[in-house]
Parts: structure tokens; C-alpha cells; sequence
């Protein structure tokens, strides 16, 4: 065990280093936020790939869908996979060949400031729980790693701390050259923890049978009208919860030209969809090479299987393999996912109360630090929480607030800033009631949300309004040729 903690620390020091060496690259905001615009197809598609298989994919996942089966799971990944999907389909294009720093100016420029800080008050929201599932991940790894030596809530700390070094320093540089590296450990690392399971568990055959026999490939919910309802409701939070958020965005402006940021989140997601399918097959594998100990897991704690089979049951080697793919995919993840709030705060909320020209590296890097200490003290406050249910609850908030003015102002010209308006206070409206009533035990908070954010939207743009001058200018300013987006780029 001495040997495996020296080895994580060791890999977490690498990942230190190379986060280092890439924040050389920085000289101005735009290669702090985006990376200058010049990452190639393969840097996009790891960036997208590790930023999503996080925490809940490699913990929570396999414990959910133990539980529960396709169906259950149909949130993360195939909700958050089909985001990025859509993402590379129907927004890159438009977004790309825009003068954008984060997705916050896309509401300035097309509503007014105002829209601006509604929407970047309910993305920066949204993160508070998506971080704080990574933070918590950490704890969890470095708790079992150590056998307790140290606790839940000190590796959070130090897994914060690790994560907030090389990033304040590099940004987004530093983001996408880890991810690269660490999707390399997280493939290579899943992969031989399944071959291994697979033979303790008596054969591909038999985790596949198990799998069958507790129908946990049935995608589909209950057949009744509730259950599709809220099988419907659960697959829209992460797809489109996770389409208006500001690290997708930042890996398609990252891209080096319009095609690469299509491509990128495309294949990206295709990819994190089937990949995604490995924890869930080796959690399977858990149960059956531990039969008293996997049975108990399963009905106490369902997101300790995986580790706990590596940890008690595989070779030192192996352990190491997916300790280290385990922190690959936290690290990643929550890098990524503390820079987006960070540069949205200062575009978006900062920049329209306090004159920060010639500061603004300065200032993300202030509140970068602020932001992971205020996710750090959720994670702790939290603690105890499903990864997996952290994840969920985090991706509500965009989609009631902040989607539907960005699908209709790309794609309907009669949207106006009333609509904006409406959709954000009727839906978010509509949410609460839901949410905090017996009404969301009948009908689910988010689709109800959902729903009433996008007739909010179509019903204040059509009516009378003073002027949609707005909307001209925004068009002026962002119709642009391809080749000239590509060139500029």
C-alpha cells in the first residue's frame, strides 16, 4: 500500500508538472480562456472526452446503474454524451465565427447586459455542483488509496489544491495538454481493470448473463405516463443542461479553425458514449468476483465497488492503472470545470461593475482561486452525497435559465429580449413551484421548467415590444463569411 500512495503521488506531481510546462504558453486572456484558438482535432476531442468522464462516470455511474440499469443512467452518459453531439451539430458553426470570449458574451451581445447576468448567474450556478462531485471524488480516491490515513474531507482539500495549482497558473493551455495526457491513462487504465474483472468474474460470457439476468440493459422507463415523464425529464437535464455551459464552449472556441470545432465535440461524445459502457461492465464484473463483499456494497454504498475490487482483489500494477485513471478523469474534470465559472465571473458579472481593462488574467486568476475555495467548502458541507445525484442536481439550472435565449437567438430572428426575459422568469418560476411542492412528485421540476422557459420565450418575442433595434446590431456585428472567421481565427 506504501508503494501504491508513493506511485499517486508521484503521478499527481507529473500532472503538476506538465500543467506547469503548458502555462508557458500564456501571454494574454485569450490563451489563458481559449487557449489561442490553436488546439488541433485530437486535443479537442480528448479535451471534450476527459472534461466529461468524470468523477460520476467512473464512481457514480457503475453504482446507478447497478441499481438501476440503462434506464437509470440514461442522464449520464448518454444525456451528456448526445450534448456535446449536439453541440459539434447545431451551435460550433454559429458560436465559432463570433468575437467570443465565453458563451456569457453571446447573451450581451445578442439581449443586452442584463440577459447577460441572468444567464451567467445561472451558469456560474450550475458548476457549484458539478465541481463539487469531482472534489468530492477526490476525497473518496485518496481516502481508499491511503486506507483511511487520510480522511474524506483532507483529500478534498489536497485534491483541490493539486487541481487549483496547475490551473491558475495555465488556464486553458494547462487544461487541454492534461487532459491529453491523462485521457492515455484513463483509456489504458479502465481497459485492463475490464479484461482483468472479466476473468475473475468467470468470463466476458457470465458479466454478461449477470447483466441480463437483472435486466439492466432495458432502456426504458416504467410504462406508465409518469414514467416516461420523468425518464424524459432526467435524459434532458445533462443534454440540455450541459449545451449553454461555458467549458463546452471553451473546447469549441479552443479549436484552431470552424471544422475542428464542429468535429471535436462530435466524436468527442461518440466516443464517451461507448467508453462510458467499461466502468458499467467492470462494476458487473465486481459483484460477481465478490460475492459477500459485492452484495453488501451493493445495498450500502454502490459507488465503493469499483474501488474497493481494485483495491482488496487486483495486483499492485492494476492498482496503480486505475488510481490512476480514476484521478485522471477527477483532475480533468475539475480543472476544466473551475476555469469556466472563473472566466465567466470576470467577463460577465465583473466586467459590468468594475473597470478591469489591462487586469483581466489577473482577475481570473483571483477568482479561479476564490471560486475553489468556495467549492471546496460545498463539497465539505455536502459531504456524503451521491456523486452521481451532485451531477444531476447541477445541470437544472441552465436548462430552465439560460437555454432557451440561446437556441432562439441563433435561430429566430423575432426573439427579442422580452422573450429572453419571460423565458428566464417564467421558467425558473415554473421550476421552483415544482421543485419545492408536491406538484414535481406528479410532474417533473426540469421538463415542466423546460417547457415553460421555451413558450416564455416564444410568447414574449411575439409580443409588442418597443423596439428590435437590438437584435440588428447584434446581427451587424456577428454576420461574418466562413473565410473570414477562419482567418481572424
Amino acid at each position: 500500500m506504501t508503494q501504491l500512495i508513493v506511485l499517486v503521488c508521484i503521478y499527481m506531481l507529473v500532472s503538476i508538472g506538465i500543467g506547469l510546462w503548458a502555462a508557458r504558453r500564456v501571454r494574454n486572456t485569450a490563451d489563458y480562456a481559449l487557449a489561442g484558438r490553436s488546439l488541433p482535432l485530437a486535443m479537442v476531442i480528448t479535451a471534450t472526452f476527459a472534461t466529461w468522464f468524470g468523477s460520476e462516470t467512473v464512481l457514480g455511474l457503475p453504482g446507478r446503474f447497478i441499481e438501476g440499469g440503462i434506464a437509470g443512467v440514461v442522464e449520464e452518459p448518454f444525456g451528456s454524451g448526445m450534448a456535446l453531439v449536439l453541440v459539434g451539430m447545431f451551435f460550433a458553426r454559429k458560436l465559432y465565427r463570433m468575437d467570443l470570449l465565453t458563451i456569457g458574451d453571446f447573451y450581451r451581445k445578442r439581449y443586452g447586459k442584463k440577459i447577460e447576468l441572468a444567464c451567467a448567474f445561472f451558469i456560474i450556478l450550475s458548476y457549484l455542483g458539478w465541481v463539487g462531485a469531482q472534489i468530492a471524488a477526490l476525497g473518496l480516491v485518496l481516502n481508499l488509496v491511503t486506507e483511511g490515513m487520510v480522511s474524506v474531507s483532507l483529500g478534498m482539500t489536497i485534491g483541490t489544491f493539486v487541481v487549483l495549482f496547475y490551473t491558475v497558473y495555465g488556464g486553458m493551455w494547462s487544461v487541454a495538454v492534461t487532459d491529453f495526457f491523462q485521457m492515455i491513462i484513463i483509456v489504458a487504465g479502465l481497459v485492463a481493470v475490464a479484461v482483468c474483472a472479466s476473468d475473475m468474474a468467470g468470463g466476458f460470457d457470465q458479466v454478461v448473463a449477470f447483466a441480463s439476468s437483472r435486466e439492466l440493459f432495458n432502456p426504458w422507463p416504467e410504462m406508465t405516463l409518469s414514467g416516461w415523464l420523468f425518464w424524459i425529464s432526467a435524459a434532458i437535464t445533462m443534454m440540455i443542461g450541459s449545451i449553454p455551459q461555458q467549458d463546452v464552449f471553451q473546447r469549441v472556441m479552443s479549436a484552431r479553425d470552424e471544422k475542428t470545432a464542429m468535429r471535436g465535440p462530435i466524436l468527442g461524445g461518440i466516443f464517451y458514449i461507448f467508453f462510458a459502457f467499461v466502468p458499467m461492465f467492470i462494476v458487473c464484473a465486481a459483484v460477481l468476483a465478490m460475492p459477500g463483499v459485492g452484495e453488501t456494497l451493493l445495498n450500502t454504498d454502490p459507488q465503493r465497488l469499483l474501488p474497493t475490487l481494485i483495491r482488496d482483489y487486483m495486483p499492485w500494477w492494476l492498482r496503480v492503472l486505475f488510481f490512476g485513471a480514476v484521478l485522471s478523469a477527477v483532475m480533468s474534470t475539475a480543472s476544466a470545470t473551475m476555469l469556466a465559472p472563473a472566466t465567466t465571473f470576470v467577463e460577465n458579472v465583473l466586467r459590468n461593475f468594475v473597470r478591469i481593462e489591462g487586469r483581466e488574467l489577473s482577475c481570473m486568476r483571483l477568482t479561479l482561486v476564490a471560486f475553489a475555495v468556495a467549492v471546496l467548502s460545498y463539497s465539505l458541507w455536502f459531504e456524503g452525497t451521491a456523486i452521481y445525484d451532485m451531477v444531476a442536481m447541477a445541470y437544472q439550472f441552465p436548462v430552465v435559465g439560460a437555454f432557451w435565449p440561446l437556441v432562439m437567438g441563433l435561430y429566430w430572428k423575432r426573439s427579442t429580449t422580452q422573450g429572453a426575459w419571460v423565458s428566464i422568469i417564467v421558467g425558473g418560476a415554473t421550476w421552483l413551484v415544482l421543485t419545492f411542492t408536491s406538484a414535481g412528485e406528479v410532474f417533473p421540476s426540469v421538463l415542466g421548467g423546460f417547457l415553460a422557459a421555451g413558450l416564455g420565450m416564444v410568447a414574449g418575442s411575439l409580443l409588442p415590444t418597443t423596439s428590435n433595434a437590438r437584435y440588428r446590431r447584434w446581427q451587424a456585428l456577428q454576420v461574418r463569411t466562413p473565410a473570414t472567421a477562419t482567418a481572424a481565427s
